[in-house]
């Protein structure tokens, strides 16, 4: 069954399993503010990348639950085009900084696959 997560689910859930990490990368474009990760995937779908911070209600709601004020940030890379147009598998990391965690803090990073097009759907599967 194919479904978007919601913004919590796509922001908590990477956040929730994932494993102490030490991230650190260049910032090579500016980070766009967003409330949901649809527009990063798009953006990567059709661009190749998308780097963004995620905003709003959902981000609050995480940082309450890690007990940190760091931002989550958010990079997707398109890793190969799919057969549709504008369709792609993409790659997105998520990571924040100073997480409260099983009783530790540390910073946090998670990883995961997933095609998505353009237009803003699932691919169709052939």
């Amino acid at each position: 069954m194919r479904f978007l997560p919601t913004l919590a689910l796509a922001a908590a859930l990477p956040l929730a399993v994932c494993t102490v990490h030490a991230a650190g990368s260049a910032e090579a474009t500016p980070r766009q503010t967003v409330t949901d990760l649809k527009p990063l995937l798009a953006r990567a779908a059709a661009e190749g990348s998308a780097r963004g911070t995620l905003t709003g209600a959902g981000a609050q709601a995480i940082a309450r639950r890690f007990q940190t004020d760091a931002p989550i940030e958010i990079d997707v890379r398109r890793l190969q085009q799919l057969p549709q147009p504008g369709c792609g598998r993409l790659e997105v990391t998520t990571r924040q900084r100073d997480v409260t965690q099983a009783g530790k803090r540390g910073d946090q990073e998670m990883v995961y696959q997933l095609s998505y097009c353009a237009d803003g759907r699932f691919p169709e599967e052939r």
